[in-house]
C-alpha cells in the first residue's frame, strides 16, 4: 500500500459521505415531507447514531428508509475511519522509513563531498557532482530548498551546517572534501574551523561574500576561498588581459598564511576589559575572528563591541610566535609539505603541552630536527627534497639522536612501507586518517613508554 493509494481511499470516503448525506436528506424530504433542514438534521443524527429522537413520527416507509440508511451509513463511516487511520499510520511509517533509508545512504558514503548550503552555488555544485558520478551529501535547513533536494533524490541532512553533530551525520570523517557555501561569511568560517578539526586531511573550499573575510577563512583552515562575484570579475578581467597579450598578470588569492586559531580568556582585572575589539586587536597585533560571551559564540564579531570580564576571544596566532611558549615545554618537530596539516597539528600539540616547531620539506626538516633536538619528530613520508624514511635513516646515523622518538606519518597503508620505515629507525608508523588525535596519542605514548604503536 503506497501513499497515493491511501489518499485515493480518503477521497472516495469523503465523496461517499457527502453522497449518503445528500441521499438521506432527499429521502426524508420526499418520503416524510420534511423540510430541507429537517431532512439534513434527521440524516445526520441517524448516520452518527447519537440516539436523539425522531424529528417527527416516521411512517413505515420512512422507518424502512431509515433502517437502510443506518446500514449503508455504518459501512461508509467504517470505510472512512479505516482510510483515515490507514493514512495516519502510512504517513508515520513512511516518515520513519524515509529517515532510516536516508541514514543508511549517508552511512554508505565514502570519499564523498559535503555541500553546506543548497543555494544557487550549492545547486550548481550538486549538479556537477551528479553529472560526474561523484558521491556527495547536502546539509540544508531551508524547507523550500529541502523540497527541491528531495525532488532530485540527493542524499541530505536537514539542519544547520554549523553544528558539529550534523557534519558527523553527513560523514565528515569519511569525506574527502567539503564546500562551505552558506550566504553568511561567519557561518562559513565556523564550518571551516569545525571541519578542519574533525578531519585534518579534508579538502575545504569556502565561499566568501566580503573580500575582507577571504584571508580570515583561509587562515582558519580553508584550502581555497572563492567569491562568486569576485571570481567572475577576475575571470572577465583575465580574459580581457589575455586578449591583449597580458594574460597571467592577475593572480588569485596568495598562498596560505601560517596561523592557528586560539581562544584567549579575559580574566578579571585584564587591561582588555572595556576596550573595543578593534583596539585590542591592534594592541595584540593579531586578528580577532571570534567572541565567546556567556556560552554564546559569534564569528567575525563587530569591531566596536566592548569586551567584558570572562569573555573569550578567538585570535589567529602565527605558528612560530606564541608569547605563552616556554623553554620548559617539550619540543616536537612536525615535517609536512601541507600547510593545513602543519597548522592543525601545531595547534593540537600546543593544546597537549608541547612546543611545536615546523618544517615544510625534507631538507629543512632534517636541519630543524638536528638543531632543535626535540623529544619527538613527526615526519611525513612523501616530502620534497628528502623523504621521511631518508630523514629517519640520516638521524639514526648520528649518535646524539638515538633517544629521539621518530614517528612516520603516511597515507600509504602498504606493509612494505611500514617495514622500510621501521628499518630506517622510525619508532612508529601512523596512517593518515580523519582521526586527528591518533598521531598526538602515538607521540605521547612513545615518549612515556619508549615505544610507539603502529597505526
Amino acid at each position: 500500500m503506497n501513499i497515493f493509494e491511501t489518499n485515493r481511499k480518503i477521497i472516495i470516503a469523503a465523496i461517499l459521505s457527502i453522497c449518503i448525506t445528500i441521499i438521506g436528506t432527499a429521502g426524508y424530504v420526499l418520503i416524510e415531507d420534511f423540510s430541507l433542514f429537517e431532512g439534513f438534521y434527521m440524516t445526520v443524527i441517524t448516520l452518527s447514531s447519537v440516539g436523539f429522537g425522531e424529528v417527527k413520527e416516521l411512517s413505515s416507509a420512512g422507518r424502512l428508509f431509515t433502517s437502510i440508511l443506518i446500514m449503508v451509513g455504518i459501512g461508509v463511516l467504517a470505510f472512512t475511519a479505516h482510510a483515515l487511520i490507514e493514512s495516519l499510520i502510512e504517513n508515520t511509517w513512511k516518515g520513519k522509513r524515509d529517515e532510516k533509508k536516508m541514514k543508511k545512504r549517508l552511512s554508505d558514503l565514502k570519499s564523498h563531498f559535503i555541500i553546506c548550503g543548497y543555494g544557487r552555488v550549492g545547486a550548481a555544485a550538486a549538479g556537477y557532482f551528479e553529472a560526474a558520478g561523484t558521491p556527495f551529501a547536502i546539509i540544508e535547513k531551508n524547507p523550500g530548498l529541502l523540497e527541491k533536494i528531495k525532488e532530485k533524490g540527493f542524499p541530505y541532512v536537514e539542519g544547520d551546517a554549523t553544528r558539529e553533530s550534523l557534519l558527523r551525520e553527513a560523514g565528515i570523517k569519511e569525506a574527502r572534501g567539503i564546500l562551505a557555501l552558506l550566504s553568511s561569511d561567519p557561518d562559513n568560517l565556523f564550518i571551516v574551523l569545525s571541519a578542519r578539526e574533525l578531519n585534518p586531511i579534508l579538502h575545504i573550499v569556502a565561499r566568501a561574500e566580503d573580500p575582507s573575510s577571504e584571508k580570515k577563512i583561509h587562515r582558519a583552515g580553508a584550502d581555497r576561498v572563492v567569491s562568486p562575484f569576485a571570481t567572475a570579475g577576475r575571470q572577465i578581467a583575465s580574459d580581457l588581459l589575455g586578449n591583449g597579450g597580458k594574460s597571467g598578470q592577475l593572480d588569485g588569492i596568495s598562498g596560505l598564511i601560517s596561523a592557528v586559531p586560539r581562544w584567549i580568556s579575559i580574566e578579571p582585572g585584564s587591561s582588555m576589559i572595556n576596550q573595543s575589539i578593534s583596539s585590542v586587536a591592534a594592541e595584540m597585533g593579531r586578528e580577532i575572528i571570534g567572541l565567546r560571551r556567556k556560552d554564546q559564540d559569534s564569528v567575525l564579531p563587530d569591531l566596536k563591541v566592548i569586551l567584558q570580564s570572562d569573555d573569550q576571544i578567538l585570535v589567529l596566532d602565527d605558528e612560530q610566535a606564541d608569547e605563552t611558549e616556554s623553554a620548559d615545554r617539550p619540543k616536537v618537530v612536525i615535517v609536512d609539505d601541507n600547510p593545513i596539516i602543519l597548522r592543525l597539528y601545531t595547534r593540537l600539540f600546543k593544546q597537549r603541552g608541547f612546543l611545536p616547531v615546523t618544517a615544510s620539506d625534507g631538507g629543512e626538516g632534517l636541519e630543524v630536527i638536528i638543531r632543535e633536538k626535540p623529544v619527538a619528530a613527526v615526519i611525513d613520508y612523501m616530502l620534497p627534497v628528502m623523504s621521511g624514511i631518508d630523514i629517519c635513516r640520516r638521524l639514526r646515523e648520528m649518535e646524539e639522536n638515538q633517544e629521539m622518538k621518530l614517528i612516520l606519518f603516511t597515507s600509504d597503508e602498504k606493509s612494505e612501507t611500514h617495514r622500510l620505515a621501521l628499518e630506517a629507525g622510525a619508532d612508529g608508523v601512523v596512517v593518515k586518517s580523519s582521526d586527528s588525535s591518533e598521531i598526538i596519542d602515538t607521540v605521547i605514548s612513545s615518549i612515556r613508554t619508549g615505544t610507539a604503536q603502529e597505526g
